[in-house]
């Protein structure tokens, strides 16, 4: 009876064993912390500033960091050209810019209520938390709201019976989580007007990237976030456009030494030979990593924009009301209020010298006409500078206002709501005295057309190294690089040969001068011997 009791625990811990290991152990949290249990976020909320009020409570230095970050100045000044740029001072051949049109910008600017650039903004409540870090993906700030979000149903514009669904703060706010690469791409995606539209290698289908579009951020793979390569400290972001590393010269980064300068550069990862054929690693020296690993840009399915023509905008159907043209996967191609656009999937780059510097238009230059379309910015670079490496970019082009008598770009106002105080108070009898346009600029009233460019570098959807460039992509005649000067390469065509023609026939001849005159001495010596 004994052995029996004895046989009936052991069967019974056994089985309770069993059970336990056949029970999952409970998912943990990645964070240390869950918002939801906060008090402080249980809200309700009735605005952004509420929001980052009790944020604060727990993030003490947060905003005072934030405010210190080109993501809320939209201001950079580069020591080399002495430029003062960002959003406020730069021109675009998008939207033109962002100045008097602040209403509609400000909805991807990380702050609450910036309605005008000449307004006192720097509240630590000002700071929007939420739009860097929502983790439930239901936040959204509607353009024309100057950067708030709507807490309840609002019909907008006003009497239009369009209405915008308002959203719960609190629901929100107990998310919150590390930077996703939806959230980088809620704005970062969609820049110049809509998915795809601006950079070429940032859109939408970088949400969740197969290995073929990017091997760092494939979701069965790597799965980096933004902030995997963008790593920040206090809050800034490296990898600014304004002031990229072309040519990174350091070797990769190794834990407990000092931090990389730009730890967003291929080489803060890969090094300085990265491949184990020594003749690819020569090729380090002169051209950057990108142009042979990204082959093409917009690969993912989502076409980009690569032509935008202002010139034609304006025309209406036959009731006298704005339309649009569409194609057949649904993208725009006319719009009365915008002109005429072209989309492009699978893009070829085109390829500059990129030494680290970028000169940009900025509102107010003088602009001369030529037969040259104008550069909105441009990539300084030679093969000769020992500082420049053959960089892939998207090239995008169109035609946009311009004053013909003050010589400078016309800046559109497109979004926000006239209605602020700024326009209240704006001097419109000193402004037409002085020829002043509402952006707060030199404007005869006379408007004509000019054709522009601008360079955009290609950084992203990095392809699988089975995918990357060939030595027939490039060392043929019409290959990738043929417009790329001051270098010699085997197998391209002898247009970018002519000086080293000239120097190797001059060479050439002096040989044979050489030959001659040696084989006459020979002649004229020996006949004296004899």
């Amino acid at each position: 009876m004994r052995m029996r009791e004895i046989s009936v625990a052991v069967l019974a811990v056994v089985t309770l064993q069993l059970a336990q290991a056949a029970t999952p152990a409970p998912k943990l949290l990645k964070s240390t912390a869950d918002h939801s249990k906060f008090a402080a976020l249980a809200g309700p909320f009735d605005s952004g500033p509420a929001v980052t009020k009790a944020c604060l409570s727990c993030h003490t230095e947060a905003s005072k960091q934030i405010h210190q970050t080109q993501h809320w100045t939209w201001e950079y000044k580069n020591p080399q050209t002495g430029q003062v740029l960002g959003k406020k001072h730069i021109v675009n051949n998008f939207c033109t810019s962002v100045k008097s049109n602040e209403g509609g910008c400000n909805s991807c600017h990380i702050g609450y209520g910036w309605k005008d650039v000449q307004q006192p903004f720097n509240a630590e409540e000002d700071v929007d938390c939420l739009a860097c870090h929502d983790g439930s993906g239901k936040y959204k700030k509607p353009s024309g709201f100057a950067g708030n979000p709507v807490t309840k149903d609002t019909e907008f514009p006003p009497g239009s019976g369009k209405i915008i669904r308002g959203i719960n703060l609190a629901e929100i706010a107990q998310k919150v989580g590390k930077t996703q690469r939806t959230t980088c791409g809620a704005c970062h995606f969609y820049g110049g007007g809509g998915d795809g539209v601006k950079h070429g290698d940032l859109d939408s289908s970088l949400d969740a990237p197969d290995k073929a579009l990017d091997v760092h951020m494939d979701v069965d793979g790597n799965n980096f976030s933004c902030a995997t390569c963008h790593k920040t400290d206090g809050h800034q972001v490296p990898g600014s456009r304004y002031a990229p590393t072309a040519k990174d010269k350091e070797p990769a980064d190794l834990r407990g030494k000092v931090d990389h300068s730009n730890p967003a550069t291929c080489q803060s990862c890969h090094g300085q030979t990265p491949h184990p054929v020594a003749r690819l690693n020569e090729h380090t020296a002169k051209i950057a990593c990108q142009t042979c690993h990204i082959p093409a840009f917009a690969r993912g399915g989502q076409p980009t924009k690569m032509w935008w023509d202002w010139s034609t905008a304006g025309k209406m159907d036959k009731d006298g009301k704005p339309f649009s043209i569409r194609n057949d996967d649904g993208y725009d191609t006319y719009a009365s209020i915008k002109g005429n656009f072209i989309w492009k999937e699978n893009v070829i780059p085109e390829y500059v010298w990129f030494n680290g510097t970028v000169k940009y238009t900025l509102t107010g230059d003088k602009i001369e006409r030529s037969d040259k379309p104008v550069p909105i910015n441009h990539f300084e670079g030679s093969a000769i500078d020992g500082k420049s490496m053959i960089w892939p970019i998207k090239m995008f082009r169109g035609k946009q206002p311009y004053d013909p008598d003050n010589k400078s770009l016309i800046i559109n106002h497109l979004a926000g709501n006239d209605d602020t105080a700024y326009w209240k108070n704006f001097n419109w009898d000193k402004a037409a005295k002085v020829g002043m346009t509402n952006a707060n600029q030199l404007f005869s009233g006379k408007v004509e057309f000019i054709e522009t460019e601008s360079m955009w570098p290609i950084t992203h959807m990095v392809a699988p190294k089975d995918k990357a460039l060939g030595c027939a992509d490039c060392h043929v005649t019409n290959g990738r690089l043929e417009k790329i000067d001051g270098v010699y390469m085997p197998g391209r065509s002898r247009d970018h040969l002519a000086g080293l023609d000239k120097v190797g026939w001059a060479a050439m001849a002096l040989v044979l001068l050489g030959v001659i005159g040696h084989g006459l001495i020979r002649v004229v010596t020996g006949k004296r011997n004899k």
